[in-house]
């Protein structure tokens, strides 16, 4: 698992947090996905034990919460919606449920942002799933997550792509 680490000196700023929820949410839900933990002891977990605090003598990247509730709780909840719009967004014969499980939840969450999450522009939201990617996988298959999620940011969001 990549860590959420604040190795840089750089300031505690609000996207900063929100990247750091963003790469606990997709551990979290790869978690949930391959152990099968559910939502509260997740919750529990990362709130208590990962964001935020010293681990092994890291000090792990402060997140912000709430963010990081609303990212898994909305995957969780729209998963049955989710999938079938990531299915149609891959690469025909090569359905979702054949994806590595952390890269399901990098889609899964990437897409969950680009439908709900409209107080965030698309290009940052596609472009911060990629970095989350490049923490667990080579690159040729960052490039699949950004060819996804551009697609779907392209569905969900054309008004806001269209004006730029």
């Amino acid at each position: 698992m990549a860590e959420i680490r604040n190795r840089s000196k750089a300031p505690d700023r609000k996207a900063n947090r929100r990247g750091a929820a963003r790469l606990a949410a997709v551990q979290a839900l790869y978690q949930m996905d391959i152990a099968g933990a559910g939502l509260n002891d997740i919750f529990a977990e990362y709130e208590s034990h990962w964001i935020g605090s010293e681990v092994e003598g890291e000090q792990y990247l402060p997140a912000e919460a709430a963010f990081f509730r609303d990212i898994v709780s909305g995957v969780v909840r729209d998963q049955k919606k989710i999938d079938p719009v990531l299915d149609e967004a891959l690469s025909r014969g090569w359905p979702l449920k054949r994806i590595e499980a952390i890269l399901r939840a990098v889609l899964r969450a990437g897409a969950y942002e680009l439908e709900h999450r409209k107080d965030i522009p698309a290009r940052v939201v596609v472009s911060e799933y990629v970095d989350v990617a490049h923490a667990f996988v080579e690159r040729d298959e960052t490039g699949m997550v950004n060819a996804v999620l551009d697609q779907l940011a392209r569905q969900y969001r054309s008004d806001e792509l269209d004006q730029k």
